[in-house]
């Protein structure tokens, strides 16, 4: 399905003004607001696969780290606070990839486009600008599939769905990224200002996310694992974003 609306020709403050969505299909469970717990398996999975992708992927890291240095100075990173759990935080580690910007916050839409650098555009599409999670991942604030790390704001306005949703560490990857992130992007894509991009996020693209995420929390598993990873190393490889239909000629 393809979003055709044009963000910028919708009455931006309108949609600004409009009440938040309340989450009105998710009934009970959000009372539970314990901290993340992870199976030993999924830990065990998580800190030997970081330590054995480290191993080429160091070299990668090294090289793209000399490049951004010389051709972006510091920097290097992009460090920011996010969610691990409901009251905790951690530092999120990527590549930077945009031009640096004071009281930089918010969601990336098309008005930050200008930022993204030439080389900026080739770590994202390859996904290079992720490989600092790895760090993450050893230090146990990330796991490899969870939901993608989210900023205090959104946990705090939508307590009872995050209780739940955090309850699984943040991912690199997830079930989400893998179904919504392409449709995501069409609709930032044609946010052209902050507020528009604020408004279509919170009230088109979260709510879908988390009706995702929870279904990947009621049904998580080392398999599924498996199965989201091998899923997001294709369309790394081969920009293949279309879901397969089994049983289909």
């Amino acid at each position: 399905m393809t979003i055709h609306q044009d963000w910028e020709k919708t009455d931006i403050v309108r949609l600004a003004t409009l009440p938040q969505p309340e989450m009105s299909w998710f009934r009970g469970e959000g009372q539970d607001v314990g901290p993340a717990s992870m199976p030993l398996s999924k830990r065990l999975f998580d800190v030997t696969l970081a330590l054995v992708l480290l191993v080429p992927l160091s070299i990668i890291m090294a090289i793209f780290a000399l490049i951004l240095l010389v051709t972006q100075g510091r920097p290097i990173f992009y460090a920011a606070p996010r969610m691990a759990a409901p009251g905790r935080t951690f530092t999120h580690l990527k590549f930077r990839t945009m031009l640096c910007q004071q009281q930089d916050s918010g969601v990336t839409g098309a008005h930050k486009a200008w930022r993204i650098t030439p080389l900026g555009h080739f770590m994202r599409r390859s996904r290079v600008d992720e490989l600092p999670q790895l760090f993450n991942i050893l230090m146990g604030d990330m796991s490899f599939v969870g939901p993608r790390p989210t900023i205090r704001e959104y946990v705090e306005r939508y307590p009872a769905v995050y209780g739940q949703v955090l309850k699984s560490r943040p991912g690199v990857t997830g079930l989400a990224t893998l179904i919504y992130h392409r449709h995501e992007d069409r609709i930032l894509r044609r946010c052209k200002s902050a507020e528009a991009t604020e408004a279509a996020y919170a009230r088109r693209c979260l709510p879908t996310k988390l009706k995702i995420d929870l279904i990947y929390q009621k049904n998580r598993s080392l398999a599924l694992d498996l199965w989201i990873i091998w899923r997001t190393v294709l369309i790394v490889l081969y920009k293949d974003e279309r879901p397969r239909r089994r049983g289909r000629a």
